[in-house]
C-alpha cells in the first residue's frame, strides 16, 4: 500500500489556524481533487482546472513529513478522503509515525465517513467536517448520516455567510445530534464575526464555538503555504 500514488498539492509545516488546535506547530498535507465547489472556497488551486504539483507514492508522503517537528498533522485538501483506500491508507500511515501526537482530516460533509471510522482504530486520528450551508451552493451534497458518526474529539464546523447560513446550522444541530464539538466560522466579507458573535449570543448557542481562521489574520488571507 506505500506505493500507492496520491495526486498532491503540497506539505508545509506553520500553526494550525483554526479549530481546537489553532496556534499549535502543525504538518499540513494538501491533497489534490475535491468533489464540492464551494461559492467561497479558498483553495481553488487544489482541484481542476488547476492541475496537482506532484503524484507521490504513501512513503514518499510519510519521507516528506518525517522532514519536520511538529507533533500535529492536518490532512487536507480539496477533499483529503476522496480517495477511498487510498485515502484511508495514508491516514494509517501517518497515523503510525512515532512523532505524531494529533492527526486531523478537514473533511467536507459529502463523503461517507462510515468506512473511515469503523476501520481506522488510532485514537490520534480525529474529523474536522466541514458542514455545507445554503451560501455554499453545495449543501444538498451532504451526507446526513456523518453526522452521527462523528465522536467526542471530532469537529463539526459551519461556515456562516449569511443570517440564512446562521438559522439553517442552528437548524442543523437542533435535528441532528452530534457528540462532536460545534464550531461557527464567519465568512469575513459577508458575515462579519462581530455580528456572528451576536448572532450566537442572542441564540444562546452556550457549546458552540466561535471558530477564527489565524492564519487569515497573521499573513495575507489570499497567502498559500501558512
Amino acid at each position: 500500500m506505500n506505493d500507492y500514488r496520491i495526486p498532491m498539492v503540497e506539505i508545509f509545516e506553520t500553526v494550525e489556524g483554526e479549530g481546537t488546535r489553532a496556534g499549535f506547530p502543525t504538518i499540513f498535507v494538501r491533497l489534490f481533487g475535491c468533489n464540492l465547489r464551494c461559492t467561497w472556497c479558498d483553495t481553488k488551486y487544489s482541484y481542476p482546472p488547476a492541475e496537482a504539483e506532484n503524484v507521490l507514492t504513501i512513503a514518499e508522503i510519510v519521507s516528506e513529513v518525517s522532514k519536520y517537528r511538529s507533533r500535529h498533522i492536518c490532512l487536507t485538501g480539496g477533499e483529503p478522503l476522496l480517495y477511498g483506500d487510498k485515502s484511508l491508507a495514508l491516514v494509517e500511515a501517518l497515523a503510525a509515525l512515532e512523532q505524531v501526537d494529533d492527526l486531523h482530516i478537514e473533511t467536507n460533509g459529502a463523503i461517507d465517513l462510515a468506512p473511515f471510522v469503523s476501520r481506522i482504530a488510532s485514537p490520534k486520528v480525529r474529523y474536522i467536517m466541514d458542514f455545507k450551508l445554503p451560501d455554499s451552493g453545495e449543501m444538498g451534497q451532504m451526507v446526513m448520516s456523518n453526522l452521527g458518526l462523528l465522536r467526542k474529539q471530532d469537529e463539526l464546523k459551519f461556515v456562516i455567510g449569511s443570517d440564512e447560513d446562521f438559522r439553517t446550522a442552528v437548524e442543523v444541530l437542533a435535528k441532528h445530534p452530534t457528540k462532536a464539538l460545534p464550531m461557527f466560522s464567519p465568512v469575513w466579507e459577508t458575515m462579519p464575526p462581530r455580528k456572528l458573535v451576536e448572532l450566537m449570543l442572542q441564540a444562546g448557542l452556550s457549546g458552540v464555538k466561535l471558530n477564527m481562521q489565524l492564519h487569515k489574520i497573521i499573513w495575507d488571507p489570499a497567502m498559500r503555504g501558512v
